[in-house]
C-alpha cells in the first residue's frame, strides 16, 4: 500500500471494477446474490479475459496476448537460495 493520497496502486483494480459495472452489472437485474456471482464469473472468464480487447496489449485480449509466452519454456531458475 502506498501512503495516504497516493491512489495509483489501486488504479488497475479500480479500472477493472468500473469496466465490470458499466459493461455488465448495471446492464442487468439479478434475482439473487448467487445469480449475480455466476453471471459476473461468466463475464470475467468468457468475455473480459478472452474477447475484450485492450489498447495496452496491442488491441488483443489477454488470452491471445499470453499465448506466445505460454508456448515458450520458462528460463532456468537458479537453485541458489
Amino acid at each position: 500500500m502506498s501512503r495516504r493520497g497516493n491512489c495509483w496502486d489501486n488504479a488497475v483494480v479500480e479500472r477493472f471494477f468500473l469496466s465490470l459495472k458499466t459493461e455488465r452489472v448495471w446492464q442487468r437485474r439479478y434475482a439473487n446474490h448467487g445469480e449475480a456471482r455466476r453471471d459476473i464469473a461468466d463475464y470475467i472468464a468468457r468475455f473480459y479475459n478472452t474477447v475484450r480487447i485492450y489498447s495496452t496489449l496491442g488491441y488483443l485480449p489477454p488470452s491471445v496476448y499470453e499465448q506466445p509466452m505460454a508456448a515458450n519454456p520458462p528460463n532456468a531458475v537458479s537453485e541458489i537460495t
